[in-house]
């Protein structure tokens, strides 16, 4: 079965260089792509500038997307508000949980997982881990953050073979992170794609990495004409297959 993967840091659906507020625009880049699952950064809530839009909600109501989780990172943004990881899925979402990953004094971080149950070529029943981050500014503190994610509940007792996705936004400035998740058994794409700034790309910042019965078989960033408007980030695209049969879960 081939799965589709979007991971996209929306800015909280503010444009990167007009900085018009827009969850509109920012739906109608993720359609273009047509994914399966949406892993999201930097979505907001309760924030008086964004009309107190629940942006998890708005932006799965425009896609169609009815499966949803959200985490808050951030709290006390804008007037009250808060921002944090969402997941938007075309597939049944369950036993949602939220790792924080934050290395004090620095802003708060967390990784959002949920499990996807997705049917297979062969008519079958599979959980998919979804694994949705958003790191920290500084080298040494994502190295930390990774250290803590792979040592934490669920990931650190999965077997093997189960079907891992990891993406988002992991201010990977230098596009050398992949060296720190290859040892748990992670494969990503060789080369990094730069998404950041949006407009002008120079920084590899987003990606996304596979582990288990997955395969992936191309990443794009996205060449949409609104994407380098919509947002700070560019999303990047990933298309993957599951393959082999079931394994203990």
């Amino acid at each position: 079965m081939r799965l589709r993967v979007l991971t996209y840091n929306v800015h909280k659906c503010v444009g990167g260089v007009d900085r018009r507020y827009d969850p509109e625009r920012v739906a109608a880049v993720i359609a273009h792509h047509e994914p399966d699952v949406v892993l999201l950064q930097e979505v907001a809530r309760g924030t008086s500038r964004f009309r107190h839009d629940e942006q998890i909600e708005v932006l799965g109501d425009l896609l169609g997307m009815r499966h949803r989780a959200y985490a808050v990172n951030v709290r006390k943004y804008g007037n009250g508000g808060e921002y944090g990881n969402g997941i938007l899925s075309r597939f049944p979402l369950y036993r949602v949980e939220n790792t924080m990953v934050t290395i004090p004094p620095k802003k708060a971080r967390s990784v959002l997982h949920a499990r996807c149950r997705v049917r297979t070529s062969i008519g079958r029943s599979r959980s998919v881990h979804l694994f949705n981050m958003h790191l920290g500014l500084s080298g040494i503190e994502r190295k930390l953050q990774i250290k803590k994610f792979v040592a934490s509940h669920p990931f650190a007792g999965l077997d093997g073979r189960t079907p891992v996705v990891v993406g988002g936004d992991l201010n990977d400035v230098w596009g050398t992170l992949g060296r720190y998740f290859s040892p748990y058994g992670f494969r990503g794409r060789a080369e990094p794609l730069r998404t950041f700034p949006a407009i002008a790309p120079m920084r590899a910042l987003d990606s996304l990495y596979v582990r288990g019965d997955l395969v992936i078989e191309q990443v794009a960033r996205s060449r949409f004409e609104a994407a380098r408007h919509a947002s700070d980030h560019l999303p990047l695209i990933a298309d993957l297959q599951l393959v082999r049969e079931k394994p203990k879960e």
